[in-house]
């Protein structure tokens, strides 16, 4: 009988190509090194990435990677990460902070790969302030000057 961990995916293999086809080529060798990989009892896959104790991110059933905004800052080392963030202006900052939503208008620059329903974090002044899911895509959000653009699901201000 064949034995069933044989097309299984190194687990740091499996989140690295996922960081890689989410958030563009490389943005994997951000990836500490000293991570630790917590799994679900009942399904056995991998669920959580923490490097000392700090959630970096989370697997979602869909195959999706929900980032915490302390990883998403990691990943801004990679220069093609960016094009999956979104800038807003100094009035919309401490409301983000807060975990309130992106609205278009205050949206100062947005990334080339902005899709709907993808993970963007939020930056202000290079600085990510927060991560959430994206309701429109980059192109949506550049052209719309009214309306919601990220709902927020983690922020600096948000209880770790």
């Amino acid at each position: 009988m064949p034995h069933n961990n044989q097309n299984q995916l190194d687990p740091i293999l499996k989140i690295k190509y996922t960081l890689d086809v989410l958030f563009g080529t490389n943005t994997s060798r951000c990836l500490p090194r000293d991570i630790k990989i917590t799994y679900s009892k009942r399904t056995g896959r991998i669920q959580h990435i923490y490097q000392n104790d700090k959630l970096l991110c989370t697997l979602r059933t869909d195959g999706g990677l929900a980032i915490t905004p302390f990883f998403a800052q990691i990943l801004m080392k990679n220069k093609k990460f960016r094009e999956n963030c979104l800038e807003v202006d100094d009035d919309s900052k401490p409301f983000i902070e807060d975990g309130k939503s992106v609205f278009c208008k205050h949206v100062k620059w947005c990334g080339r790969n902005v899709l709907i329903g993808a993970d963007v974090p939020v930056l202000h002044n290079d600085r990510v302030i927060a991560v959430g899911k994206a309701i429109l895509s980059s192109s949506m959000i550049r052209s719309l000057k009214r309306g919601m653009a990220v709902r927020i699901r983690d922020s600096l201000k948000s209880p770790d």
